[in-house]
């Protein structure tokens, strides 16, 4: 399945880029939201949205960084895309492309009107702040970075949310992973899995010295698993 690029209207005015994929059906789903890592809404998160909306699902990834790299979705000078402004305050203006996203999706016939967001590296913190405050049913994040920064937004949150980690991520040291670890004690909602021998980026293919086969299906099928509870 091949989705299409669209466009997102922002709450700032201008439109901003978004891959949609759906499957061809008349019938209500649920959607999920990719939010991408620093390269941007490239081939291997448009494949991951394909396979998402392959499975009966909406799958939308937006450019979360049009502010200040405009132009192609998937680009090639996406680490731009985080120089000279603070990490924090991108991810803060982002969360209003998340709510923007949505109302797009309320857009389509064929939603029903309940979404998980999925976050991949610098999108990993959208994976809480999306069940926290945005609007979303549950959260997923792959090889999340910044984590630790985002740990007290849990506080509160009632939807599920899967942390996925490897062991080997750089990104992800020991003390982030144990702080994580040691919230489904407290927090029956939190699924936290960090996977031996496995770095950071498991999720793209195109990563060669990082994608894990077996923790790409695990991600997945956990997608997949709260997409069921999303439905009608």
């Amino acid at each position: 399945m091949r989705g299409r690029d669209a466009k997102v209207r922002s709450s700032e005015g201008p439109q901003f880029d978004c891959y949609l994929a759906a499957p061809a059906t008349d019938r209500r789903m649920p959607a999920v939201v990719l939010a991408s890592s620093i390269r941007g809404v490239d081939h291997d998160l448009r494949a991951i949205a394909d396979e998402l909306a392959a499975g009966g699902c909406i799958a939308a990834a937006p450019d979360l960084f049009w502010r200040t790299v405009p132009g192609p979705l998937e680009r090639d000078d996406a680490r731009l895309a985080l120089r000279g402004q603070p990490r924090l305050e991108k991810i803060k203006a982002g969360e209003q492309d998340l709510i923007d996203v949505l109302s797009m999706l309320r857009e389509l016939p064929s939603f029903n009107g309940r979404a998980a967001v999925i976050g991949f590296c610098y999108g990993g913190p959208y994976a809480i702040l999306g069940p926290k405050r945005l609007g979303y049913d549950a959260g997923v994040s792959c090889h999340g970075s910044q984590m630790l920064d985002f740990i007290t937004e849990l506080e509160g949150v009632g939807q599920p949310v899967c942390i996925i980690w490897g062991d080997q991520d750089h990104l992800a040291p020991a003390p982030v992973r144990d702080a994580y670890l040691a919230v489904p004690v407290r927090m029956r909602n939190v699924e936290v899995r960090v996977f031996a021998g496995v770095r950071h980026g498991f999720m793209m293919r195109g990563n060669t010295e990082a994608f894990d086969a077996r923790v790409y299906s695990f991600s997945m099928a956990s997608v997949f698993d709260l997409l069921k509870s999303l439905r009608d």
